[in-house]
């Protein structure tokens, strides 16, 4: 048994990573600046802290000289509508940043040595991922840097703080780039939301012949991984005793958006039409340009399945059929306490 510490156990990944842990027998110790949102947090792991993260007395508490492994997946972030604003910036950076240099600091005086850094293929350059059919996501295609927002300026920057600090203080670091991770107990509605929660909540409440927004040309083109798949990656990354990262986590099962729209319509067997908005249209309705990221992302695998052994095997609309199921009764719950 091993003495664990999950940073960010509040979130979608965090609170999943808590639960996986103390499954297979571990302490664990969560603690985030909220509690779970779906599930009580505080009856899964052993000793729950709500802190803020940048408040170095509570990195103080919270990482203990005891601890044998460290998860930091704490962040501020969010979907398009949150991330490529660009009203969230400052915050964003400012905000992460603050949470891994405040960690990385703890681990070296108290002498905890194995970290798990939650990175995100956001970090990508811009430059590789024009060509919504050929994007570019290997491992070594990250510098020249040009990640498309501050947020993945973030996620590089504090992947090389965690490396630094493997250097010159001795730790042992493994780092992920994650690609778009859903599932069920995830963020849904709010604006923080990620495609595949926003597009099965639309659908969700949509009536029968109605349509749902898309933001863009809807050509545009991504992967995503189902929840536990990414946990099971994460673990063996982990534990391996030598390999280090960075590393893709994700599927390469890519879509194009609309695509990905027409799934959750045809899975929710409602009848429903796309509606792409975007240029003045869509700035006149929300007040800002249309955050649509870049042209084409696709997680490639070819080094996690050469060094962990492992490569995803859920089909997307399985997990998105559970998903789905999640999220629209999630949505009809709350119609109803809004009715009542």
């Amino acid at each position: 048994m091993k003495r664990i510490l999950v940073c960010g156990a509040g979130g979608f990944i965090g609170g999943a990573m808590a639960k996986r842990l103390k499954d297979e027998g571990h302490w664990v110790r969560a603690v985030d600046l909220k509690y779970h949102e779906y599930f009580d947090i505080t009856e899964v792991v052993d000793e729950f802290v709500q802190g803020d993260l940048r408040d170095p007395n509570v990195c103080d508490a919270v990482v203990t000289d005891d601890l044998d492994e460290i998860y930091q997946f704490a962040a501020d972030m969010g979907g398009a509508g949150f991330v490529f604003t660009g009203e969230n910036d400052a915050d964003i950076m400012h905000n992460s940043a603050m949470i891994n240099l405040n960690i990385a600091e703890q681990c070296v005086r108290k002498g905890v040595t194995r970290i798990f850094y939650s990175s995100s293929a956001c970090m990508y350059p811009e430059h590789n991922q024009m060509d919504p059919d050929n994007p570019n996501c290997t491992e070594d295609s990250a510098y020249p840097a040009q990640p498309d927002s501050e947020y993945g300026w973030e996620k590089l920057f504090s992947e090389r703080l965690w490396f630094a600090f493997a250097r010159n203080y001795g730790l042992t670091v493994r780092v992920a780039r994650y690609h778009n991770i859903f599932g069920p107990l995830g963020t849904w509605d709010g604006g923080r939301e990620k495609a595949p929660a926003a597009f099965c909540r639309k659908v969700a409440v949509a009536a029968d012949g109605d349509s749902i927004e898309v933001w863009g040309d809807g050509l545009q083109t991504r992967s995503f991984l189902y929840i536990d798949e990414c946990i099971e990656a994460t673990r063996r990354l982990m534990d391996h005793p030598t390999f280090e990262g960075p590393v893709n986590i994700g599927s390469e099962e890519m879509i194009a958006i609309n695509k990905f729209a027409e799934m959750a319509i045809d899975i929710s067997e409602k009848s429903l039409t796309i509606d792409n908005i975007e240029g003045d249209r869509f700035k006149e309705k929300y007040g800002f340009p249309c955050p649509v990221g870049v042209r084409g992302r696709n997680s490639d695998n070819t080094l996690i399945r050469e060094k962990l052994g492992w490569d995803y095997e859920q089909p997307l609309r399985v997990g998105m059929e559970k998903t789905y199921s999640w999220i629209a009764e999630q949505a009809n719950n709350k119609g109803q306490n809004d009715e009542s």
